[in-house]
């Protein structure tokens, strides 16, 4: 690693909340509250940011939460949209039940559930699926699909781990990251019509871990959390290079989000772990890194 990089060590947790999964986080602006979910537990956390650990909330579902985000013209205190295990659902959030919206497929297929999603420029959310846990090694039978209350098309088929579907500040570039094949794609998007073309690797991990959930922040840079790595990484758009790094004391890095300047990092267990990474594996840490991040689309119902 290149010493003239940015650099940032986060030495504790935030908050102590032994996910299993941790995944998922989101800013409500609206209610100052930060959301994530603990997709093995099946739970969605709620924090209020200013207030810190006393304020943790968490509803338990029946069904793994994976991924949320807003829903345009809704209170987020009222219904968010939310990836469950079957397809894209709606959330009440005080009556804590959700209801399915359109399904991968019918008849539901078992071996796969949803994992990271986003919702485009348009207000569509794109969904990966990939195999569910307990089924043996992952298989490339997931996909990424374009959903809405009134349709679904399978853009992105036969993949393994899809991850993080995000946008350049011109919403001229979708990002898709492939987990388990260390890649980051890149596709033109046209703002229009929604079409997606021109598929490219954008960026190869050769270090040990896998490339999981990612934000880009104001300037078009990636900050790409590293599974397995105990850190993330922020790229260059424009060259794909790493040029910043945040590091924190456990190993499995899942996915971050913006809260202002401060960069809020998902991770999950480490049960095979020692010391530090075993510890804090699941936590949530937070650090400022001076640069906002691109506000997330609401999802159009």
């Amino acid at each position: 690693m290149s010493a003239n990089i940015q650099q940032w060590t986060v030495e504790k947790p935030w908050l102590e909340t032994h996910c299993l999964l941790g995944e998922g986080p989101f800013y409500e602006e609206s209610s100052g509250s930060l959301r994530f979910v603990d997709i093995r537990n099946k739970r969605l956390h709620y924090v209020k940011v200013a207030e810190g650990p006393s304020s943790l909330k968490t509803i338990q579902l029946d069904v793994c939460p994976t991924v949320t985000a807003n829903i345009a013209g809704v209170d987020p205190q009222e219904r968010i949209a939310v990836g469950v295990k079957y397809g894209l659902a709606v959330l009440d959030v005080k009556k804590e039940t959700y209801e399915l919206i359109q399904p991968f497929e019918e008849p539901v297929n078992e071996r796969l559930r949803s994992n990271d999603g986003g919702v485009d420029p348009l207000g569509r959310f794109w969904l990966g699926t990939m195999t569910d846990f307990g089924l043996g090694p992952f298989k490339p039978e997931g996909a990424v699909y374009l959903m809405d209350a009134k349709s679904r098309e399978v853009k992105l088929p036969n993949m393994t781990i899809p991850n993080t579907p995000g946008w350049s500040p011109d919403g001229k570039t979708l990002y898709v990251t492939h987990s388990n094949a260390r890649e980051i794609y890149a596709f033109d998007f046209d703002t229009e019509s929604g079409e997606i073309s021109n598929k490219r690797v954008f960026y190869n991990h050769d270090g040990s871990g896998e490339p999981d959930g990612f934000r880009v922040d104001v300037d078009g840079f990636l900050w790409q959390a590293v599974y397995g790595e105990g850190r993330v990484i922020k790229i260059d758009p424009s060259t794909a290079k790493i040029v910043g790094e945040v590091k924190v004391p456990t190993k499995n890095t899942t996915c971050v989000h913006f809260v202002g300047t401060e960069l809020v990092i998902t991770t999950a267990e480490d049960d095979e772990g020692e010391g530090p990474s075993r510890k804090n594996g699941g936590h949530v840490f937070k650090v400022d890194v001076g640069i906002r991040g691109l506000r997330l689309n609401d999802f159009k119902l």
